[in-house]
């Protein structure tokens, strides 16, 4: 008996470990790796198995699919997870490939949560790896780019999973409830449409989940069989989805508000900060994005908008959660509905790179500070030409812009004419007029 029947006849394992696919005909979700011509298909329909990582969100199918795949090679799985085991183990399962190889067989070691291991324990796999003692699966949620070192990564195909859509999750619910042998297709439930177009919304693409809620579900249900709404909603629960804030959901939640807000998207701003909040991510890491975006993606085209953010925070620390996130939400708004200008954030860069590019540079005489008549002496504040003493407020000509010398000139602020910008830009236009001005009539 294989692990997939021993799991199967097992009447306390869970509804989704019973229900768990055999064969890729049973997976879903995963076409593009599994369907005809796709590359586990024809692995296992050549009978063999490379080592690989498969990256991919929980409950969606990597451990289904390496064992699926060790089964397609006739090859001796072992399961480790990475939390638990270290070089130790690794020498073990080395131990037991050899012996394996003695008796003409593979073996496959499945270590999920790959990310886990330190550099030291991924290294420990390599000799093994590249020799074909062992055929490594690694399962992984977190980026492979971020969580694995070059060495052990170059050697592993990456499998990206999709995560499965509602519909096919709720194709998973009606193969469980029909199923009599693994599923609870014995029981004489009934489960109406909507209920599982809920069960299957609320999983959020987690497969596992979804079977885990409607067997809790179906545990509640009546003398009848039914299950009701209320069963469900015990079931489904109250923040079931939470998000680890070092995971790559909670910096692409992040991403996603940013960049809506920035391409004017309100909506889709207010959903994903919404999401955000509800899956367990601190409001005040919302409110820090939003302030950068206020001078990064708003700046001068409305100059409400920095205040406006500072002020949300601030209320957000006054009011409190309930409240305050209804503040940020206000600030979100409002940016996302102002006109944009990047105009500040690209003049920063640029003035930072040419501060970088010329390290040396030296404070012209003029600009100087003299509080000392030692300084005063040495030329400190001559020729400078105090704003508000001219007619126009402007200090005009090249003679009093204070560049300093040996740093070529270049313009750093480039505004767009886009709301109150539009001010700010004219304003700039007509000083430069009278820089020309004045070096046509010097004095």
């Amino acid at each position: 008996m294989d692990l997939f029947e021993q799991l199967a006849r097992d009447d306390f394992a869970p509804l989704a470990e019973r229900m768990r696919p055999r064969s890729l005909d049973e997976v879903v979700g995963q076409e593009a790796l599994c369907g005809p011509g796709g590359p586990l298909r024809r692995m296992v329909d050549a009978g063999v198995v490379r080592s690989m990582v498969l990256w991919a969100p929980p409950g969606v199918g990597k451990t289904t699919l390496a064992r699926i795949l060790a089964r397609g090679a006739r090859a001796e799985l072992t399961e480790l997870s990475a939390v638990e085991a270290g070089v130790k183990d690794i020498r073990a399962v080395a131990e037991r490939a050899r012996a394996a190889r003695g008796r003409g067989a593979r073996s496959v070691l499945l270590l999920d949560e790959i990310h886990r291991f330190s550099r030291a324990q991924q290294d420990a796999l390599l000799p093994h790896v590249e020799s074909g003692l062992i055929v490594l699966i690694g399962a992984t949620t977190e980026n492979v780019a971020f969580s694995l070192n070059q060495a052990v990564l170059s050697r592993l195909a990456v499998f990206t999973l999709g995560v499965p859509d509602d519909a096919a999750i709720r194709a998973v619910l009606l193969r469980a409830l029909a199923d009599a042998a693994r599923g609870l297709g014995g029981r004489g439930l009934r489960v109406a449409d909507p209920l599982l177009d809920r069960i299957a919304a609320s999983s959020g693409g987690d497969v596992r989940r979804a079977l885990g809620v409607l067997e809790l579900a179906c545990d509640q249900a009546d003398a009848e069989g039914v299950v009701s709404d209320a069963a469900l909603d015990a079931a489904i629960g109250h923040g079931a989805g939470r998000m680890d804030r070092a995971g790559d959901a909670h910096y692409d939640l992040l991403s996603a508000i940013h960049k809506s807000v920035r391409s004017s998207r309100v909506d889709a701003a207010l959903l994903y900060i919404a999401h955000y909040i509800g899956q367990g991510g601190d409001p005040l890491d919302v409110v820090r994005r939003l302030c950068a975006i206020a001078s990064e993606d708003v700046g001068l085209a409305d100059t409400r908008a920095l205040p406006l953010v500072i002020a949300a925070w601030d209320a957000y620390l006054r009011l409190g959660d309930h409240e305050g996130q209804r503040a940020i939400a206000h600030a979100a708004v409002h940016l996302a509905l102002a006109p944009k200008s990047d105009s500040v954030d690209r003049a920063w860069s640029r003035a930072r790179h040419l501060a970088a590019a010329h390290p040396a540079l030296s404070v012209p005489l003029a600009l100087r500070n003299a509080p000392h008549p030692l300084m005063a002496a040495l030329g400190h504040g001559d020729g400078y030409l105090h704003a508000h003493a001219t007619t126009e407020g402007y200090p005009a000509g090249e003679a009093h812009d204070g560049w300093p010398q040996g740093v070529p000139r270049e313009t750093l602020y480039q505004g767009h004419a886009r709301g109150s910008e539009a001010g700010f830009v004219a304003l700039e236009r007509w000083r430069r007029g009278l820089d020309t001005t004045a070096q046509e009539s010097p004095p």
